[in-house]
């Protein structure tokens, strides 16, 4: 009950406050469509990260006693997290189907094709700063108050509440290097037809997601070896 409230209460206030109050454009998407979308996202997005950044100092009592592949922990992680996203993606197929029998358009084609790599993606990125974060939070103890805030910070330098078309043009290229921008506009784009289909931008994203991996496992593995006299 909790996976369905919990999305449902995030978007009536990002629909009550950014949609209604602010004002903010949502590309003539249904408000609620809008956010639910971009939220079920991020969302994934969001739990994928701070999974895996509690991965060693959550789980250390475990790591301590029986050997297995370390990577397995934060790679369940990402997987367990595609329930909650698969129920919010549920939710937001019925809203929408309720505004098609209102006579609702929405402007889908081939690219929806393009929903399941997109969602990867995603979890490729969280898993890669997430172990970053585990790795570091193995000496570095305070990282772990940081990262729910710094979650939190990430989201509104990430247009999940409102359109990239509000940033000023002389700064587009900038903000888009954020990987979740561009990854968050190509999403709605395909899922729900909003916006436009910013494929330079997402292959951008693609490089910067693959650098983080890397970097991510090498330094995962590299602490793994004695994490257990930090923990």
């Amino acid at each position: 009950l909790w996976l369905i409230l919990n999305p449902l209460i995030s978007v009536t206030l990002y629909a009550t406050v950014f949609g209604g109050l602010a004002g903010l454009s949502t590309d003539g998407i249904p408000h609620f469509v809008f956010y639910l979308c971009s939220n079920a996202l991020w969302s994934y997005f969001a739990t994928c990260l701070n999974q895996t950044a509690s991965t060693f100092t959550a789980n250390a009592s475990i790591m301590g006693k029986v050997y297995f592949p370390r990577l397995v922990m934060p790679i369940s992680a990402v997987i367990a997290g595609l329930l909650d996203l698969m129920i919010q993606l549920g939710m937001l197929i019925i809203m929408m189907m309720g505004y098609a029998i209102t006579g609702y358009h929405f402007n889908l084609g081939p690219m929806l094709l393009l929903a399941p790599v997109i969602i990867i993606q995603v979890g490729i990125l969280g898993f890669g700063f997430g172990i970053i974060i585990a790795s570091l939070t193995t000496k570095y103890r305070d990282l772990v108050v940081l990262i729910g805030f710094g979650v939190s910070l990430w989201m509104y330098a990430t247009p999940v509440v409102y359109t990239s078309e509000i940033i000023p043009e002389k700064y587009i290229s900038i903000y888009m290097l954020n990987p979740m921008a561009s990854i968050i506009q190509c999403w709605r784009n395909v899922v729900i037809g909003a916006g436009t289909f910013c494929g330079d931008y997402w292959g951008i994203s693609w490089i910067v997601t693959a650098g983080v991996l890397l970097l991510g496992v090498i330094l995962f593995s590299h602490i793994e070896k004695t994490f257990m006299d930090t923990v």
